[in-house]
């Protein structure tokens, strides 16, 4: 999977400002920024961006992936 794949399916999933994406094709880092997070805590985040890959991580298409999620209020916090 290349890495506009994987940024193409999160973002079909969940409406985001933000997706950086660094990798291999298997192993992978993302920062997702979206206003979908606010009010949730790092495991809803996250489970949500799992979601958004279906059955790609069981089939092993993505084998791992890491991630940091912000809001938008919190990214901007990030990069002042």
């Amino acid at each position: 999977m290349t890495a506009d794949q994987l940024k193409d399916l999160i973002a079909a999933g969940i409406a985001c400002d933000h997706i950086t994406l660094e990798g291999d094709g298997r192993h992978w880092y993302a920062t997702i920024v979206s206003a979908t997070f606010v009010g949730q805590r790092t495991l809803q985040r996250q489970r949500a961006v799992y979601a958004t890959l279906g059955n790609r991580m069981q089939t092993d298409e993505v084998h791992a992936l890491s991630m940091k999620t912000f809001t938008p209020a919190e990214w901007a916090a990030q990069t002042d």
